[in-house]
């Protein structure tokens, strides 16, 4: 008779050496139906937005330049601001009383270039006005009369470049420039009964006379009479000139014929 086989030692017959397990090895030693390793991926590192940045950057830049130059201006203007007129180191005063006469004919003036006195009934147009003549004075005179500063240059001692540094603080309402024929400075300012004489169109007194005396109710005679004259503007009248006369633009405040003042400093 052939002897019963028995089973080798750590295996059962069908089995596969494990205790109530029939689960077979998967493919490479792993159990089927056990966890896997995910598949790999690639990570991508996000680029930063240098355009964005940099433009951020500049704006920073231009906003601080922006203010700081603001400060500045600020800061020069506090520096060059004043109070009283006798802060300004050289200026002249005089004493013309309102209610200058208005006159048609040429006026001997004491003080070149005048300050005040009797006037033509048309004045010259000092809305910022530039003139590169040579304006009648009688008219000139009248506008200081409503309040102007008139900046007045010997054009024989100035360059075109010192002229237009004159013309940028010229070019606000309330004031003009001419040039000034036997000028004995280079630069001569002008208000009602007021006059400050300078050597150099870079002298910071030149802005705080125009900054101060421009309508400045405290020294004119005729407070809210107008500085526009288109007429003057179009066809200004010399120191060659005869007065327009009664065809002159004489819409301001009447005057009273008064006597001259004094007209010492």
């Amino acid at each position: 008779m052939a002897k019963d086989r028995k089973p080798q030692d750590g295996r059962a017959r069908g089995g596969s050496g494990r205790s109530g397990s029939g689960a077979r090895p998967a493919a490479g030693g792993r159990p089927a139906g056990g966890r896997t390793r995910p598949p790999a991926t690639n990570v991508v590192t996000p680029q930063r937005p240098w355009g964005l940045i940099a433009a951020a950057i500049a704006v920073v830049v231009f906003a601080a330049a922006v203010i700081t130059y603001a400060v500045v201006q600020v800061n020069e203007a506090e520096a060059n601001r004043i109070d009283s007129i006798d802060e300004i180191d050289g200026v002249a005063a005089f004493d013309y009383a309102a209610g200058q006469e208005h006159v048609a004919t040429p006026v001997q003036y004491e003080q070149s270039p005048p300050v005040g006195g009797p006037h033509d009934g048309e004045w010259a147009d000092c809305t910022g006005t530039v003139y590169d003549v040579d304006i009648r004075h009688e008219n000139a005179v009248h506008s200081l009369e409503h309040g102007a500063v008139w900046i007045t240059y010997d054009p024989d001692a100035l360059s075109e470049d010192q002229v237009a540094t004159l013309a940028d603080v010229a070019g606000e309402s309330g004031r003009m420039l001419s040039p000034y024929a036997g000028l004995d400075s280079p630069v001569s300012l002008q208000s009602w009964n007021h006059q400050l004489k300078v050597d150099s169109v870079d002298d910071p007194r030149i802005e705080q006379f125009a900054d101060f005396m421009t309508f400045n109710a405290e020294f004119y005679p005729e407070v809210g009479a107008s500085c526009e004259n288109p007429t003057f503007i179009s066809d200004p009248l010399t120191v060659d000139d005869a007065s327009r006369g009664s065809d002159a633009m004489t819409t301001d405040a009447p005057t009273t014929p008064t006597a001259e003042g004094t007209g010492t400093p």
